[in-house]
């Protein structure tokens, strides 16, 4: 099937936040040929793609949009058997690695999958279901990935026509709402070093009835991911860490070093004091020397020491389902339809041992008789001791996350069609649940430290003298494996566990078509109205993580919420319809009104051009915000104690950090410049360029108290960080608010280029199937953060302690043969090296780049369909760094195999 017109005039919009869904000129279906199906080339080599654009309710169609955007398909989601939808996006450049099941540790996001466009952190992308927006939008794990159709990806500022959040831009998840029979399958997983074992199975089922008028679909997965457990079992990501050995290296201070472990702690007890500091004990309580490294400060490389980085899982085990359900009726021009989801990821798995240095008594009636005896010839009172707790077990994290959501609303049309109409309400709620096992609570293990004999000679806990009826047990830390059970209860026995559960509840209407007609064609406009309500609450919160008794991890209650209502305007105005130029021009604006903070505008310009019907040229120009979040509004006071240097001296102060219900809403400013070629005279081929600048005021952060002494410097610096700070009647300093504030300012620019080819074989000869080919790459000039304190670019810092790092070159590559019964695909991927840390004065700090290469095919019988694809085919290992970079794979080979049946 061809498509030929002039100029498609009318468009074709659906949903609150609708997507417009257009078929346009051959040229323009051309544009988008990449994101279609490899297999409908292959049915039919004339056939066009739907043409879909995001970001607006009224952009135009394909890459006439102002505002770049890329469509990945089903296919695209597909390769490399990714386990979650979100870890198939990073691939593309335009994303940054931030919270996988693979890089995420044991905090409140473990297992997670977000979105990051441009880098500028997961809370300024905004992630949506069906074009609103969800409770499980923060975790892409929620979303049944069998069941997604595309995602539209918005690669600008975007808040004018979304609202707050598409500061980076849009995510947007579209489901298969026209799914028709039943699917079953099932895939597993394994690394070639015969860990990192994962399997799924998943399934959907649709149907359509009353001749076509109703449609249900409904469909659910389930993975389970075993984890990596052995960090040694991959080179450069076992107990690596930053060192800094005596006289440096090579005229620099600090180097990245394998096998770094605490000089100050030991698994049996570490002397660090005294004329025995540097004897370590036996399980039976008698003295040997430890065996020390190359020692600098706590940390040495080599030795029999460990390490948290050691201790730490390579990737985490976690196990989830989700499912989701839609039913839709037509009635006239009405189509009516309601939905619902539910999924739930929960683990529990080590985190890493308690350590701590401990002063205990010279008399300690666990010391053995010979201990105690050299002590009290070297006139010693007291010893200390530095310990790491690995006999006692890991301390243990776990989790559960449940979120349920349900929508409904309408879809129709008014009179002969022109003009549409879209309504809906949706209630989600996410239940967040956690737990540390196994962690000290600090006021037991002091009592437990404090042991003594009793009048018939036992050892019992200092406190039983007056308080028979105490809990306490005495601890005996001297030697591995050496305390009483009850003691080791008595002291990690507690479980520190919270429960969050948020709450969104939004809805939303809206008009749209032509208005009128112009000399160049019809105007047209969306008006609408959208509202929400956001809350958090914390239930289930123990008793000791309420009052900080525990030595680490210290849950705290997070209460509030906040409502917002918005209105939004949109308009596309042809201005020139000539064979040589066919010029448009659109605008949005929206206000949006926190209960919060105010009111505040956003809005965003664009302007195509489309010349010969050949060359695009698009500009636009956005006003952006973000409001706080909850955690960032709400989050409760915590305190904490530092010392802070100022003026030569050295200062105790309190600091007070937390939420700051007062926060403004971030405002960003975004440009895009494009071009896009798609000649006529190459069917198939699509090249683009597309220039970014974005710019955030006022972006919201939370400092450290030596960052605010440092930034106020006696108020000849930033006064917004001098109020922060309280001080005594002769200045000096002793308390420091640290709550979040609108302090910072970002600055990122950068480049992205696609080009795609998709070659039906059948032009070069009687050959069956089809050839697509597909580049994108970013390239990333700047990143720069200006926290109030210090200005520093991040790009090309791609080291993992490195808040905002990028690459500047970012890349992917692929090539897929199609046929009806069979495909495969080969896929390059490349990320450019840089520094670990530009502002460390590291000796290694060149990171050199990598690229990956990954195999997929699949074949169909009948309706059974086998897959099988390898990642990382060459093995190729991650470069040096501490704990491991979210950019450069860390698992090394991984294999996947996997078979679905259609009915």
């Amino acid at each position: 099937m061809s498509i030929h017109c002039d100029r498609l005039r009318h468009v074709l919009l659906r949903g609150t936040s609708a997507t417009a869904v257009l078929l346009t000129s051959l040229a323009a279906g051309a544009a988008l040929a990449q994101t279609a199906p490899a297999t409908d080339a292959a049915a039919d080599a004339d056939a066009q793609p739907e043409i879909i654009v995001t970001g607006s309710r009224i952009d135009k169609a394909g890459f006439d949009a102002p505002t770049p955007t890329t469509v990945v398909s089903d296919v695209d989601l597909r390769m490399g058997a990714r386990p979650s939808i979100a870890q198939a996006l990073n691939d593309l450049p335009q994303f940054r690695a931030t919270q996988t099941p693979v890089s995420t540790v044991a905090n409140t996001n473990s297992s997670s999958s977000a979105m990051d466009l441009r880098g500028l952190g997961v809370t300024r992308t905004l992630t949506l279901l069906n074009n609103r927006r969800f409770t499980g939008s923060a975790d892409l794990n929620t979303i049944p990935q069998n069941m997604i159709k595309r995602v539209e990806v918005v690669t600008g500022g975007a808040s004018a026509a979304w609202g707050s959040g598409a500061v980076g831009g849009v995510v947007n998840l579209i489901l298969d709402d026209k799914l028709e029979g039943l699917t079953v399958g099932g895939q597993t997983g394994i690394s070639s070093r015969g860990d990192g074992h994962r399997y799924s199975f998943d399934g959907s089922f649709g149907t359509s009835f009353a001749g076509g008028r109703g449609h249900f679909m409904i469909g659910g997965e389930y993975q389970q991911d075993m984890g990596i457990f052995d960090r040694f079992s991959r080179p450069n990501v076992g107990s690596t860490d930053l060192f800094s050995p005596v006289g440096g290296v090579n005229g620099h201070k600090l180097i990245l070093s394998r096998d770094v472990f605490y000089s100050n702690f030991g698994t049996n007890g570490l002397i660090t004091s005294g004329d025995l500091a540097g004897q370590t004990f036996n399980a039976d309580g008698s003295l040997r020397p430890f065996q020390f490294g190359q020692v600098s400060g706590s940390s040495m490389v080599g030795g029999e020491g460990v390490s948290s980085n050691s201790e730490h899982t390579l990737t985490n085990p976690y196990q989830r389902y989700n499912s989701y359900a839609r039913l839709s009726y037509e009635v006239g021009q009405a189509t009516f339809w309601a939905d619902a989801a539910v999924s739930r990821i929960w683990a529990k798995y080590p985190f890493y041992a308690e350590t701590g240095t401990y002063t205990l008594s010279a008399t300690n009636p666990f010391l053995t008789q010979g201990v105690q005896d050299q002590l009290a010839a070297a006139g010693e009172t007291e010893i200390t001791v530095g310990r790491v707790f690995e006999d006692y077990g890991m301390r243990t994290f776990g989790f559960s996350r449940r979120n349920i959501e349900g929508a409904i609303g309408v879809d129709g049309a008014i009179g002969d069609g022109n003009w549409k109409y879209s309504a809906y309400y949706s209630h989600g709620e996410l239940k967040n649940s956690q737990s540390y096992d196994n962690q000290i609570t600090r006021t037991n293990l002091a009592n437990a430290l404090d042991a003594v004999r009793d009048g018939n000679n036992n050892i019992v806990c200092a406190i039983a003298l007056t308080d028979p009826g105490t809990a306490c047990r005495p601890l005996n830390i001297f030697g591995e494996g050496a305390a009483d059970p009850a003691a080791v209860n008595y002291v990690f026995g507690n479980q520190a566990h919270v429960a969050y559960t948020t709450k969104l509840d939004s809805t939303g209407v809206s008009l749209r078509g032509d208005a009128f007609d112009t000399w160049a064609g019809p105007v047209s406009v969306a008006i609408g109205g959208e509202a929400r309500w956001e809350s958090i609450s914390t239930s289930n919160l123990d008793p000791v993580s309420a009052a900080s008794g525990f030595s680490r991890f210290n849950f705290s209650p997070l209460d509030g919420g906040f409502n917002v209502q918005e209105g939004f305007a949109e308009v596309a105005v042809p201005l020139l319809d000539q064979p040589f130029s066919k010029l448009d021009v659109n605008g949005a604006a929206r206000y949006s009104h926190y209960s919060t903070s105010g009111g505040i505008w956003s809005w965003k310009l664009g302007l195509t051009d489309r010349i010969f019907d050949n060359l695009l040229l698009r500009v636009s120009r956005s006003r952006d915000i973000r409001s706080g979040s909850l955690t960032e509004l709400y989050t409760t006071v915590a305190t904490s104690f530092f010392s802070v240097a100022e003026g030569g001296n050295t200062y105790n102060v309190t600091r007070y950090a937390g939420g700051n219900p007062n926060l403004r809403p971030e405002i960003g400013s975004t440009l895009t410049l494009g071009a896009v070629f798609t000649p006529t005279f190459v069917p198939g081929l699509n090249l683009s360029v597309d220039y970014y600048q974005i710019k955030i005021r006022d972006a919201i952060v939370s400092l450290g108290a030596q960052d605010i002494i440092s930034g106020c410097d006696q108020g000849r610096g930033n006064p917004t960080l001098c109020a922060q700070i309280v001080r005594d009647t002769n200045g000096a300093p002793t308390t420091i608010y640290s709550t979040y504030i609108n302090l910072a300012h970002y600055k990122t620019r950068g480049i992205d280029m696609e080009a795609s080819y998709t070659l039906p074989l059948d032009r070069i000869g009687s050959l069956p199937g089809s050839l697509r080919f597909r580049v994108l790459a970013t390239y990333v000039p700047k990143v720069e953060i200006d926290n109030g304190v210090t200005v520093m670019d991040r790009a090309g810092d791609v080291g993992d302690g490195v808040n905002f790092g990028t690459p500047k070159w970012r890349g992917t590559g692929s090539i897929t043969y199609t046929n009806s019964d069979f495909s495969i695909d080969a896929r390059v991927r490349y990320v450019g090296g840089g520094n670990y840390d530009h502002l460390l004065d590291l000796a290694n700090n060149k990171i050199g780049s990598r690229t990956y290469v990954d195999l997929g095919g699949q074949a169909t019988i009948g309706g059974l369909t086998l897959f099988a694809s390898v990642n990382n085919l060459f093995d190729r290992k991650p470069p040096l760094t501490t704990y491991g970079s979210i950019f450069y794979d860390s698992i090394g080979r991984y294999m996947n195999v996997g078979a679905k049946v259609h009915f």
